[in-house]
C-alpha cells in the first residue's frame, strides 16, 4: 500500500485523533499526549514504513504511540519534577465521576487494552498484536480493568445517592 507512505499529511489526518486519545489514555496529560503525538508523527517521517494495508498502518501508529507513551515515563526529567507554582493554570480534569476520570485512575497497564478495545474497537488479537503480550494477558488484563472500573463506578453512584 505505497500511497499511503506516499502521503504521510493523510495518515496525520486520518489517525492524529487515535494516537492522541491513545496517548491520552496512557499519560492522563493533554500536554504529554500532544508530545507523544509529535513524536509518533516524526518517528514516521524517519522510519518511512512500507505498510501492507490501512490496519498495518493503523497498528504501527498505535504501537508506536503506545511504546512512545511508556517511554515518557522512563525520561531521567521526569524523576526530578518539582511542584508546580502557583501562579501556573492548572491543566483541565475530567469531569467529576466520568468514565474517562475512571479509565485515567485505572493502573497504566489496563489503560491502553481498555483504550484499544472500547475507543479504537480492536479486537483482543489487534490489541496482543499491538502491544506485544499474549491474547490471555489482554483478555485478563480487559476483565481486571472493568471490574476496577464497575467497582469505582458503583461507588461514585453510591455517594451521589447519599449525598
Amino acid at each position: 500500500m505505497a500511497e499511503i507512505w506516499n502521503d504521510p499529511g493523510r495518515l496525520v489526518r486520518q489517525y492524529a485523533p487515535s494516537v492522541y486519545r491513545l496517548a491520552y489514555a496512557r499519560t492522563g496529560s493533554w500536554a504529554d499526549a500532544e508530545d507523544v503525538m509529535q513524536e509518533v508523527f516524526l518517528r514516521l517521517i524517519k522510519a518511512k514504513p512500507a505498510f501492507d494495508s490501512e490496519a498495518h498502518a493503523k497498528a504501527w501508529l498505535l504501537r508506536v504511540a503506545a511504546n512512545c507513551a511508556s517511554d515518557l515515563f522512563r525520561l531521567p526529567w521526569r524523576k526530578r519534577e518539582s511542584p508546580l507554582e502557583e501562579d501556573l493554570p492548572a491543566p483541565e480534569e475530567p469531569e467529576k465521576g466520568s468514565v474517562t476520570e475512571a479509565v485515567l485512575a485505572l493502573p497504566a497497564r489496563y489503560r491502553i487494552p481498555i483504550h484499544l478495545y472500547y475507543y479504537e474497537g480492536y479486537s483482543v488479537a489487534e490489541i496482543a498484536n499491538t502491544i506485544g503480550k499474549s491474547q490471555g494477558t489482554v483478555k485478563s488484563r480487559l476483565y481486571r480493568a472493568r471490574e476496577l472500573l464497575r467497582a469505582k463506578l458503583e461507588e461514585e453512584e453510591n455517594r451521589e445517592g447519599t449525598i
